[in-house]
């Protein structure tokens, strides 16, 4: 009986009165009392003995024995009580009473407390109910000795006090039978809202009917109380069957109840149902309130009305209400990810210039988005921004915080940040596990990243398919064949492996020079029907160019031009165009040549074709090819790498080839590129080769320092130290200065072969 709680009903001490002293020039009301009267507020008893409270103005006895001046009083000390006790405070109204009535509303016990004695009394009576089983007791048996007292007001009054439906039901079918009783709206709203509140959703309904029959007209706070009633239970069929009804009526709602119907629908995800809610509010004019807009808001983003949600979010600032955190942080999330970064910091600002403090998952948004955009001076402020404002870092802030300190390199800050996350007791996510695997696998630490997985293990976490495919590149990069197999296989158990894992794999194998694992794992990726990106496409276009194998490059190219998502890839359209388009016709070569370097053609797609001819044998091909490649910028670059990768593993004679179809074309190898194969040849001892090549470019052209110095250290290199000396003796005497690097080689190869400098 939370509204019976009065100091009139529970003793409760008096607080000390009030200071006198004040330092405003307003009037005081000073309560007066005698010496010799310690109450004066009590009736005197007519012992003249006692006499009353002294008064500047004495005034005549009233026929009411004083009644009316210590109910005055009375109301005056009970003010300066409650003054500082806020709304809670439960003020007796004071109005002008007959004497009569001032002497009844003392014998009623009333001076003081919300409701009298005899109300009291059937309030409690009623409520000791409760603990009876139901057809225990009679109503009318129970209520007999208050029949006659109560007036109608004072039996609502009984009835609202109750808190179980059955005594609700039973008080209010004795009521009817009482003399002072008559129908009225407001009984009837007073045991709706109580069925409504327990559940007795079917009595309510009952209940609103016999109003109906009764004559009495539901108003909005009736038609308010079962919608609420409807809204609280999630009948929202019902809710919606009877708002109908009571808009048809014209009843004009007032926003609580709209916004207990917002709100059990928001919590249902009825977002649909709640935006028509809301233009049914907007259209009768109701006035919104800050809830209301934070339901609202929140639906409207959840329904895809995104530029909706915004000018509600316009509106609510406009009418002078302070968005919550929670609505700030909705919008800022939706920005964010639709990449809106102007309008995130736009949300940002006019959070912190309203008194907004930023939740953990609003901090978290904003720097989600700035690590995605590279912006990482702004995801350092706002982590410090966090620190000062006392916010607390969850595991998510930390993992974005270790991922940029790994795109900064700051690498023992992300060890430090990691370590942090270990001592509080953070680590729950393999995300933030696999967030420092791959900041150690940037700086090179494979073995520190495998120990981040090892205590991701020992931590019972459950490996995803990402934790495979992360623990596969960490056994790439230590060139762990064996694992990286088992992990793969691991991995297959979760699905067909990506195409990044398996450009993984395929480096490996290459990068190792297991040519034949590599194709085996082609013909697997084959037959379960990868899906190619281009990087793998690339990779294993690389493996089919350089062993020539012309009909697996033709098919697999063919499969990814018929990809849409290809569709605007050079280097696939320039690798198709060149192997069908212009395939077995001479004249199509020739408009090929024509039609110069356009954007279409990628100049690496250029190289890896003609490294794919060369290795066919297909030299009517390589002219044309060459000659595309001259006309790109960088294209001299692509056949100076092609011509030294030959060289690298041995395939002089695909060397000689390109150099002679150059030849034809009127073109030439750099000398930079001449300079590489003379090493590369020296480096393999292979003596005549790099001496043909040498010869062959010093007949046409006049060599620098560098093709030079490059000869004369093969001659070292070969143990040929006199053979190196005469051409350094041969160089000097023409006049070139082969530079210190030159005088170096030559020393170093006449100390080591034994033979004195003449």
């Amino acid at each position: 009986m939370e509204s019976l709680k009065s100091p009139f009903l529970f003793s409760t001490p008096l607080l000390p009165p009030p200071s006198l002293t004040t330092t405003n020039n307003k009037p005081i009301t000073r309560i007066r009392s005698s010496s010799l009267h310690r109450d004066p507020w009590s009736l005197p008893d007519g012992d003249p003995a006692s006499p009353k409270p002294r008064s500047r103005n004495p005034k005549n006895p009233l026929s009411d024995d004083n009644a009316r001046r210590i109910i005055k009083a009375k109301a005056r000390y009970l003010s300066v009580l409650r003054r500082n006790q806020g709304p809670q405070a439960q003020t007796p109204r004071w109005i002008k009473r007959s004497p009569e009535q001032m002497v009844q509303y003392l014998q009623d016990d009333r001076n003081g407390h919300l409701y009298g004695k005899h109300v009291v009394a059937a309030i409690k009576k009623v409520r000791a109910l409760s603990q009876r089983v139901d057809a225990d007791y009679d109503m009318r048996m129970v209520m007999g000795s208050f029949v006659g007292k109560l007036t109608f007001r004072e039996m609502c009054v009984v009835l609202k006090e109750q808190k179980g439906w059955r005594q609700v039901r039973d008080f209010f079918a004795w009521m009817k039978l009482q003399l002072s009783y008559h129908p009225s709206v407001i009984v009837y709203t007073i045991v709706l809202r109580l069925y409504g509140q327990v559940g007795k959703l079917k009595l309510a309904e009952e209940t609103f009917l016999e109003m109906l029959d009764a004559g009495c007209e539901p108003d909005e706070v009736a038609c308010g109380t079962m919608l609420c009633s409807y809204a609280r239970w999630g009948r929202h069929k019902a809710m919606f069957s009877f708002y109908s009804a009571v808009k048809e009526r014209g009843i004009m709602l007032s926003v609580a109840v709209y916004n207990f119907m917002l709100s059990s629908l928001q919590k249902k995800s009825l977002h649909r149902e709640v935006v028509l809610v809301w233009r049914d509010m907007v259209r009768e004019g109701v006035t919104p309130n800050d809830f209301t807009y934070t339901v609202v808001i929140s639906s409207l983003v959840k329904e895809g009305l995104h530029e909706d949600a915004f000018k509600t979010f316009e509106e609510m600032k406009n009418n002078g209400f302070v968005p919550e955190e929670v609505t700030y942080n909705m919008l800022i999330n939706l920005s964010a990810k639709n990449g809106n970064r102007d309008v995130v910091q736009r949300l940002y600002e006019d959070m912190r210039f309203q008194g907004v403090i930023p939740s953990k998952y609003t901090c978290s948004s904003l720097l989600s988005l700035y690590y995605r955009y590279e912006d990482y001076p702004k995801a350092l402020s706002l982590f410090s921004e966090m620190i000062n404002n006392k916010i607390p870092a969850d595991e998510v802030i930390y993992g974005l915080l270790i991922r940029i300190y790994g795109r900064l390199g700051l690498y023992e800050d992300a060890h430090k940040t990691f370590e942090e996350m270990k001592h509080r007791g953070l680590l729950t996510n393999e995300k933030t596990y696999l967030a420092m695997t791959q900041v150690y696998l940037t700086s090179g630490k494979v073995d520190k990243a495998l120990e981040v997985i090892e205590l991701m293990k020992s931590s019972n976490i459950w490996f995803s398919r990402f934790a495979y495919i992360v623990l596969l590149q960490c056994y790439v990069m230590k060139e762990d064949v064996v694992s990286a197999e088992e992990t793969l296989l691991a991995l297959r158990k979760t699905g067909l492996p990506d195409a990044g894992s398996c450009n993984d794999m395929l480096n490996l194998y290459v990068g190792l020079n297991l040519m034949e694992k590599a194709k085996e794992f082609i013909v697997q990726l084959m037959e379960d029907k990868t899906n190619f990106d281009e990087d793998l496409y690339r990779t294993v276009m690389k493996i089919y160019c350089k062993d020539g194998m012309m009909l697996e490059a033709e098919q697999l190219t063919n499969q990814m031009f018929k990809n849409d998502l290809f569709k605007y890839s050079s280097f696939v359209q320039t690798i198709y165009c060149i192997l069908f388009q212009q395939k077995g016709d001479e004249q199509s070569d020739d408009k090929l040549v024509a039609s110069g370097p356009i954007d279409k053609h990628d100049v690496t797609a250029l190289g890896l074709v003609l490294n794919l001819y060369l290795s066919n044998g297909n030299f009517s091909k390589i002219g044309t090819l060459l000659k595309l490649l001259q006309e790109y910028p960088g294209g001299s670059k692509i056949v100076s790498q092609l011509t030294i990768s030959l060289a690298k593993d041995g395939e002089l004679s695909k060397v000689e080839s390109l150099n002679r179809q150059l030849t034809e074309i009127d073109s030439k190898m750099e000398e930079a590129t001449i300079a590489s194969l003379i090493s590369h040849c020296g480096k393999q001892h292979m003596l005549k080769q790099a001496e043909d090549i040498f010869a062959e470019y010093v007949h046409s052209h006049t060599p620098s320092k560098l093709l030079y110095n490059s000869m004369i250290d093969v001659y070292a290199k070969c143990g040929e130290q006199e053979k190196a000396y005469l051409l350094y003796k041969q160089v000097t005497k023409e006049g070139c200065d082969l530079g210190a690097v030159g005088i170096s080689i030559i020393v170093n190869a006449l100390t080591n072969g034994g033979i004195s400098w003449n």
